[in-house]
Order: structure tokens, then C-alpha cells, then sequence
């Protein structure tokens, strides 16, 4: 990654200050500091990390298009919200699967915000066939599952995160040991990061062999929605 492009502390100082003046008028008159400190170098990592992509998988895409690809809009969308703001206090990058549309398809991603930088991955928010077919895989072979938290636990970088139903869903026995497994709604696994990290010359590989412990799991959720992985 070039200088010109490379993630510095100048990007968070911009989220930062964003968060402190969340208007459209601040954000006009800053839009060269986001252009410069945020949205190219942000372009510039999805380029760049192409190549470490693919030795994890050939099924996940490093899109650079502005728009629609990699990385979201730093717009939130307010149409549902009751918080009004127009722009978002983080910059989010998302790595999915070349077989889905949106942001709840598998995918590997990368939050960054001051002094709440991670590295996520898995399944966030699907759909509910997508969340039966899950549910079915891991009721179809529990022991490659369970292993599969067990191999990516054993590095000690990754947090389980992910919503959960308060019962058994329905057509499971509730008092099936693997009921809390099955309560899940989402699959994510999450890995703490700091600027320090993101700012370094050799972060994208670092990122690729962060992403790379997860393969057990990511190849499981892949197959399990009937994707290659």
C-alpha cells in the first residue's frame, strides 16, 4: 500500500470530529478531508487486499467500486431511525461472498472506529431460510461445528458475538445440549484491533492471517448455504 493511500491516525481524527459535528454542513465544508484521510485510502486497502483475499478463498470479493462495492456509505440510513444523524461514526469494509447481494451474505469485515477498531467475521443478520439452513448443518454434524469454534477459540484473538433466540427454535428439542448452538440467529466471530495495528505498513497481511484462523468456520457457513467456499 502506498503512502497516499495507507490508513493513518488522520482518518480517525476525521471520524472523530465528524462524530462531534454530525451535520450536512460540516461535513460539506470537510468533504476533501474525507476524500483524502478516509475514502481513498479506504479504496486503496480494498485494492491492496485483493490478493490476500483469494489465497483465503476465490469465493470472496474485494470490490473498489465508490459505490456498491467494498465499502459501505458513510451515510446511515435514518428512514427507520429515531437517531437522525446523517453520517455514520465508523467506517465499515465489507469482504462478502461472491454469491450474495448484501451485507448479510458471509463475508469478512473490518470496522474502523476510534478506539473501537475489530475485525469480524461470519453471518450477520440473515434471512430466515438462511438461518434454518444453519441450523440444519449443525444439527446434521454437531461435532465438526462444535470443532469448528474449537479450532478458531484456540487462537485466543476471536469473541463469539451474534443475537440468540430465547428459546429452542421451532421443530428442535429444547433439551438437545446443542439447543444453545441452535438459538443463534447470527454467526459472527469478532477480533479486537487497534489504530496501531491498522496504521502499520504490513496490516493488510496481518488482516489476511487474522481472517485465515477463521476458515473453519466461514468454509462451514458457506456449505451450509449450499455456496462454495
Amino acid at each position: 500500500m502506498s503512502d497516499s493511500v495507507r490508513f493513518s491516525p488522520a482518518l480517525f481524527r476525521f471520524i472523530t470530529d465528524l462524530t462531534a459535528h454530525n451535520d450536512r454542513a460540516w461535513f460539506q465544508a470537510n468533504k476533501p478531508r474525507y476524500e483524502h484521510d478516509v475514502r481513498q485510502p479506504a479504496l486503496g486497502f480494498i485494492v491492496e487486499f485483493g490478493p490476500h483475499l483469494r489465497r483465503i478463498s476465490p469465493h470472496f470479493r474485494s470490490d473498489p467500486r465508490p459505490v456498491g462495492g467494498s465499502l459501505f456509505r458513510i451515510h446511515r440510513d435514518v428512514r427507520f431511525s429515531h437517531d437522525k444523524s446523517p453520517y455514520k461514526d465508523h467506517v465499515g469494509i465489507q469482504f462478502r461472498h461472491e454469491g450474495g447481494k448484501n451485507a448479510h451474505a458471509p463475508g469478512f469485515y473490518l470496522h474502523l472506529q476510534p478506539r473501537r477498531c475489530f475485525a469480524g467475521v461470519g453471518l450477520w443478520q440473515p434471512d430466515t431460510a438462511s438461518q434454518h439452513s444453519v441450523r440444519a448443518a449443525i444439527a446434521a454434524d454437531p461435532k465438526r461445528w462444535l470443532q469448528t469454534l474449537t479450532d478458531v477459540a484456540s487462537s485466543g484473538v476471536y469473541e463469539r458475538h451474534g443475537e440468540q433466540l430465547k428459546r429452542a427454535p421451532r421443530g428442535y428439542d429444547p433439551a438437545d445440549p446443542l439447543t444453545d448452538e441452535l438459538r443463534y440467529k447470527e454467526w459472527l466471530l469478532v477480533a479486537k484491533l487497534t489504530q496501531k495495528e491498522i496504521t502499520a505498513r504490513d496490516f493488510p497481511a496481518q488482516l489476511a492471517a487474522l481472517f485465515g484462523i477463521t476458515t473453519p468456520v466461514m468454509q462451514f457457513l458457506c456449505e451450509a448455504l449450499g455456496q462454495p467456499f
